[in-house]
């Protein structure tokens, strides 16, 4: 899970697994594989770090740049 921050400021978690996509109108929006959206404050390349730590830790077998 990631931690990301609502508009309203308040924090929560997101299973990355489930994110379909993400767009930028201008907020960042994830876009998950059910159909729900998510508006998040979090700028779209925080969120991809987000993920690709998260996959790092899931991973021991990942190599580390």
């Amino acid at each position: 899970m990631i931690k990301l921050t609502k508009l309203d400021g308040k924090e929560y978690y997101i299973n990355p697994h489930q994110i379909e996509s993400i767009e930028i109108r201008p907020d960042t929006i994830l876009v998950m594989l059910s159909g729900k959206t998510h508006i998040v404050r979090d700028e779209v390349d925080t969120v991809l770090e987000k993920i690709d730590e998260y996959r790092r830790r899931l991973s021991p077998f990942v190599v580390q740049e």
